[in-house]
């Protein structure tokens, strides 16, 4: 299920909302937890009932391992578990996410015949197997405490971080449930989470689905594109990415905030940055935490020399490139922005005697080239579009972009409103305003949390809300998937 979908906003939300806070009423606070998992499970089995038995054997054998450890004082014993734990988790992603790509390129080097599985990737799988990994390894360090299985089933499955994140530690969710001052309808959280809600949803609705048709039409024809549409498309995917994740983020905070729950921050900003390494403290920080708590401080950190220290950044970044996806193209992404960072490093790049603006938009350019090769779908696409930059030359917009454009209602609007003359006359003039208007906002706005923070309840405010919704719901008719729904 979606919560950019008729079904989320009108049936099952409201549905979870009345159950939850009713049972809450009726101090039946056990049975409110079981319904959040009953709900929780109907929404990730909505579309395919296989993934939510591959979610629910999950979390009964990592809840097993958990309670085990929690339970000996055999040393040995704990080790056991401990990675029986990280095999068994990490090999179900494997056999799902990675086994015909390892399969595909041992064929391909040892000109073999293995069978490939060709297996769907069932949603979220990455993000809830890295959530209970940190639960199974903080119970083997003595930094988890006992749940019950209620808690931890619900730590696991709660629907707005279950499919695309944020990825959560235990000691963040759980004593949230167990608060009984977040049993009851707070009204403060209700409208700050709405308005939350509101804005995300704008963001995927009426900017990332707009960008998505240009993006998906451009890297489909990308031999046909001059100079000017291969910067003009890489751009346009850097906003698609950028609003379709914060929209997602903005969405599950609201839904969190509404059942009184305050997810950790997972976007904040990141066009912002003045360096590579402050986007990346910016963009996915959950998963970037993990990586720093679970595998580059193990690896020694900053703590073992400057080589080393070299060599566990770029390690982390190519296993964050695996974990986003089996193909090349990801693995190079994560090499290459592992890289910069330590070229970042190397040369001081934050000490550099440049304005911020310039550092701004020279970590904005990197980010929009590398991310050109998280977008293609081979390396060798990555190397055809390049080329294309390089040496398409500059002239008009390849024409399907523009008519692409063209074919939105709002766009149609405006041309009926007394603009048609000029959109008829330079069709590249609309499509190239929208994506330099918004590309101004991610460098000059404040984010989401940022303004729910800071909320004060207005008549204005609640105009923009219900403009917002409005305006996000009737341009539903093409729903689509958040991109890290693939990852």
């Amino acid at each position: 299920m979606l919560f950019n979908s008729y079904i989320f906003i009108f049936l099952f939300f409201p549905l979870t909302l009345i159950g939850y806070y009713g049972l809450n009423h009726a101090k039946k606070y056990k049975a409110a937890l079981t319904f959040l998992i009953g709900m929780s499970t109907w929404f990730y089995g909505y579309n395919n009932i296989y993934y939510l038995v591959i979610l629910i054997v999950s979390i009964l054998i990592n809840y097993g391992l958990i309670s085990g450890m929690s339970k000996i004082s055999s040393k040995f014993l704990k080790c056991l578990f401990l990675w029986t734990g990280v095999l068994l988790n990490i090999g179900i992603l494997f056999y799902f996410k990675y086994y015909d790509f390892f399969i595909d390129n041992i064929n391909t080097a040892l000109k073999a015949n293995l069978p490939l599985l060709r297996l769907m990737l069932p949603l979220g799988i990455s993000f809830y197997t890295f959530q209970q990994l940190s639960c199974v390894i903080d119970s083997y360090r003595g930094e988890c405490e006992r749940y019950s299985f209620v808690e931890y089933a619900l730590y696991v499955s709660f629907f707005p971080q279950l499919i695309a994140g944020p990825i959560v530690y235990h000691n963040e969710l759980i004593p949230q449930f167990r608060n009984p001052e977040n049993r009851k309808i707070n009204f403060e959280n209700l409208s700050r989470g709405i308005y939350a809600f509101a804005l995300g949803l704008a963001k995927k609705v009426l900017i990332a689905d707009t960008f998505s048709g240009i993006v998906t039409i451009g890297y489909d024809n990308i031999t046909d594109l001059n100079t000017t549409s291969v910067l003009l498309v890489i751009i346009c995917y850097s906003l698609q990415l950028y609003f379709d994740f914060s929209g997602y983020c903005d969405m599950a905070y609201g839904i969190g905030y509404m059942l009184n729950v305050k997810l950790p921050q997972n976007f904040n900003s990141p066009f912002k940055a003045d360096s590579f390494a402050d986007l990346w403290s910016r963009w996915h920080m959950t998963l970037t935490r993990f990586f720093t708590k679970y595998i580059y401080i193990p690896l020694g950190g900053s703590r073992c020399g400057k080589l080393r220290t070299y060599l566990n950044t770029l390690i982390v970044f190519i296993v964050s490139g695996l974990w986003h996806g089996a193909n090349w193209t990801f693995i190079l992404w994560g090499a290459l922005n592992g890289i910069i960072i330590i070229i970042e490093r190397i040369i001081k790049f934050t000490s550099l005697k440049l304005p911020k603006a310039v550092k701004i938009v020279i970590t904005y350019s990197l980010f929009t080239f590398v991310f050109s090769l998280f977008r293609s779908a081979s390396v060798t696409d990555a190397v055809t579009l390049w080329s294309r930059l390089l040496h398409g030359g500059f002239g008009p917009v390849y024409r399907p972009l523009t008519d692409t454009f063209q074919d939105l209602i709002e766009v149609k609007f405006l041309y009926r409103a007394g603009l048609g003359g000029i959109i008829k006359r330079y069709p590249w003039l609309m499509l190239t305003l929208f994506t330099g208007i918004t590309l101004i906002t991610t460098f000059t706005l404040k984010n989401t949390q940022e303004k729910t923070a800071q909320l004060q309840l207005s008549n204005k405010k609640f105009f923009v809300v219900v403009i917002l919704m409005l305006w996000s719901i009737l341009s539903l008719s093409g729903i689509s998937e958040f991109l890290y729904f693939n990852f």
